[in-house]
């Protein structure tokens, strides 16, 4: 995973909390609501700033941003809005327990949120959910899977993974040994080999091993993972390896299988836009366009999104 941050999102530089509150008041009361103030104010500023806006609006009004939000905005666009008003890992806890809710587990999102993250931001998910929900997200989540797919997610949950330090190349070279002898090198596969080391090895070791893995086996390890692996954990480890490899192009795929379906996938595309924004958005946006040769943006102009969720998507991909 590449580590240089790049963000579309960063803030504006001469902020003022007290004064973005009044604003947004300004724009929420009264008759109609302004929907582009709205967003041309919570669209450019950081997460960190937003916090600083929801503080400033609870004290000067003595409500709760959040609160009069939703019951301005409605549809997709408020779900936008409020997931840039919430911390982000707060945000994704939520995520997490809603796809976890109800009947059937949304496998996707479990992947998408949990397989691609780093050590340090699975340990802040980890800390919010037990907060929010007052139950530990292991224990939740394996409530709702089962199989090899649930230990790799547990591995994953319960900080398995290596801290991001230096890479040991003597140690790559054995890993990607005992992979190859764990899949094609035997009749059946021996799952728990490729969950013990893709869940336990850091990010950058995990790049020395797959490079290894190629010397060893003449094709690439997601190839392997591909044809010898089903279901959910075939899509866990893709994830991994994928992001592993280049993170921005797998956030870049998942955004267009978003888009491009029949019907939009809106809960995706708001999830990956707002999450990624301040991370690596404009990567992602770059990734999209070498794979597709289209940008992130007109697909979403064409899409079949509503006016103001599309101004406001767009505001976080294409800062003006």
């Amino acid at each position: 995973m590449s580590h240089q941050r790049e963000p579309t999102v960063v803030g504006v530089a001469n902020f003022n909390a007290a004064e973005d509150a009044a604003t947004l008041r300004g724009a929420m009361k009264g008759f109609g609501t302004d929907e582009q103030t709205i967003i041309d104010i919570l669209c450019s500023r950081s997460n960190a700033q937003r916090q600083a806006i929801a503080q400033a609006f609870t004290h000067e009004y003595g409500r709760d941003i959040i609160e009069d939000l939703k019951s301005e905005l409605g549809g997709n666009f408020e779900d936008v809005i409020v997931a840039l008003m919430r911390p982000p890992a707060e945000y994704l806890c939520k995520e997490l327990h809603n796809c976890m809710e109800g009947v059937g587990t949304d496998e996707n999102t479990l992947v998408e949120i949990l397989c691609t993250r780093t050590k340090k931001e699975i340990a802040e998910i980890v800390d919010a959910y037990e907060r929010l929900y007052n139950r530990p997200l292991a224990e939740h989540m394996c409530s709702e899977t089962s199989g090899d797919f649930r230990r790799l997610l547990t591995l994953i949950v319960t900080g398995a993974r290596d801290e991001e330090a230096g890479v040991d190349l003597a140690r790559a070279q054995a890993s990607a040994q005992e992979l190859f002898d764990a899949g094609e090198a035997k009749w059946g596969t021996d799952e728990e080999i490729f969950n013990k080391i893709l869940a336990h090895e850091s990010f950058a070791q995990l790049r020395a091993i797959f490079e290894a893995y190629k010397d060893i086996a003449g094709r690439t390890i997601e190839q392997a993972i591909k044809a010898e692996i089903g279901g959910e954990l075939k899509d866990a480890l893709s994830a991994i390896v994928e992001c592993v490899e280049n993170a921005p192009a797998w956030f870049a795929q998942r955004l267009r299988t978003a888009v491009e379906g029949a019907g939009t996938d809106d809960a995706a595309l708001v999830r990956i836009i707002t999450s990624r924004a301040e991370i690596d958005l404009a990567a992602i946006k770059r990734e999209y366009e070498r794979i597709y040769d289209k940008t992130l943006e007109s697909d979403i102009k064409q899409g079949e999104t509503s006016g103001d969720y599309k101004r406001a998507l767009v505001a976080l991909i294409s800062p003006a």
